[in-house]
C-alpha cells in the first residue's frame, strides 16, 4: 500500500522511520512539511498537524483510511470522511504513552513557571546568585479541565506534590472525583468555580466547537492574579488576544502553551514578551509515546491491509 505521511521526514524524531520499520513492504512517502497538493494514489494518509478538507479527500483516488499518528482529529473532516466510505482512526493518548508524556511537560511547565525560570536565566545574565525566589507546589490548588488520559495522568503524577486537586469532566464528575480521589469536580457549567480557586489551570479537553475560546476575557477575570494557566490541548481553546491582554494587564501571572493559535507561531508575536514559558507542540513527543504511537499505527495498517477489523475508528 501507499502510505502518505504529511509532515516532515524527520518530524518528531524519526517517527516515519519506525513506522517504515515496522511495516517492511509498503511503501512510504513524506510530504515534507504540513501540507500536501493531492492524495491521488495514496491508500493511508498520516495526516499529523496537517488540515484534512473534504475538497483534499476528493483529491484522492483510492483511499481507504485516514490514520492520525497520536490522538487529535480536530484536522480532519470526518463526516466527509465518513461520506466518500474512508475510514478515520487514533491512537488514544491513554493508551501509547501519550498522556503520560503530556502530562510530565505539564508539571514541567508548572515548575519552571513557579520557580521563575526567566528569571533565572536573567539572574544569570546579570551574574546574581541566590535570586528569584520560587513558589513551591505544597499546598497549592490544581485544576485540570478534562480528565480523560492527560487529566488523569497529571492527577496521578501530580499527588505526591501534596496539592490539592480539581476538575472539570463534561459527564459523572463525582464518579471521577470518587474514582481518582479528587478534592473537588464538576462539569463545565462549574468551570467559573474552578478559576476562582486554583494556583494552576491545565487545559486538557479535546478541542471541539463546544470547547473552542473557552478561556476567554471572562475566563480570565475569574482566575487569581497569582495563577497560571498552561495549555496542553489545542492552541484554539485560549483566545490569543485575551490572553496577550491578561498577561499585559497582570491578570494573570504567567503562561505555559505547548500549543499555539497559530502553528508555528510567530516568534515576534508580542505575546511573548510577558511570562510565557513556550513548547513547539512537543509535549507527547517522547521516546516512549513515539515507540507505542508508532505500534498503534502500525498495527491498524496491518489490519488494513489484511482485511481485519480496524481500531479506535471515529465516525
Amino acid at each position: 500500500m501507499n502510505i502518505l505521511f504529511a509532515a516532515s521526514e524527520n518530524a518528531w524524531g524519526g517517527f516515519l522511520e519506525r513506522i517504515r520499520s515496522k511495516l517492511p513492504g509498503h511503501h512510504f512517502r513524506a510530504a515534507g512539511s504540513f501540507h500536501i497538493d493531492s492524495l491521488k494514489g495514496v491508500d493511508v494518509l498520516i495526516p499529523a498537524m496537517t488540515w484534512i478538507t473534504r475538497e483534499m479527500m476528493e483529491t484522492g483516488d483510492r483511499l481507504r483510511l485516514i490514520q492520525q499518528c497520536g490522538s487529535g482529529l480536530e484536522g480532519v473532516d470526518i463526516k466527509a470522511a465518513t461520506d466518500q466510505g474512508v475510514s478515520v482512526a487514533n491512537v488514544p493518548a491513554g493508551t501509547s504513552g501519550n498522556a503520560d508524556s503530556v502530562a510530565e511537560l505539564g508539571i514541567y511547565m508548572m515548575i519552571g513557571l513557579s520557580r521563575n525560570i526567566q528569571g533565572m536565566a536573567q539572574s544569570l545574565r546579570n551574574k546574581k546568585m541566590g535570586e528569584p525566589l520560587g513558589m513551591a507546589l505544597p499546598g497549592k490548588t490544581v485544576g485540570i479541565i478534562g480528565l480523560g488520559g492527560i487529566g488523569q495522568a497529571l492527577v496521578q503524577r501530580l499527588k505526591p506534590f501534596g496539592v490539592k486537586l480539581m476538575g472539570i469532566k463534561r459527564t459523572n464528575p463525582q464518579q471521577a472525583k470518587d474514582t481518582l480521589g479528587l478534592d473537588w469536580a464538576g462539569t463545565p457549567a462549574d468551570l467559573p468555580f474552578l478559576l476562582e480557586n486554583c494556583d494552576y489551570v491545565l487545559v486538557c479537553v479535546p478541542a471541539t466547537p463546544e470547547s473552542s475560546n473557552m478561556i476567554d476575557g471572562r475566563a480570565f477575570a475569574r482566575m487569581k492574579k497569582t495563577a497560571f494557566l498552561i495549555n496542553l490541548s489545542r492552541g484554539a481553546l485560549v483566545n490569543r488576544d485575551a490572553l496577550e491582554h491578561a498577561l499585559e494587564s497582570g491578570a494573570i501571572a504567567g503562561v505555559g502553551l505547548d500549543v499555539f493559535w497559530q502553528e508555528p507561531p510567530d516568534p515576534s508575536d508580542p505575546i511573548f514578551n510577558y511570562n510565557v514559558m513556550a513548547t513547539p507542540h512537543i509535549a507527547g513527543a517522547t521516546d516512549i509515546s513515539m515507540e507505542r504511537t508508532a505500534d498503534g499505527v502500525a498495527e491498524n495498517i496491518r489490519r488494513l491491509a489484511e482485511n481485519r477489523p480496524l481500531l479506535h475508528l471515529h465516525q
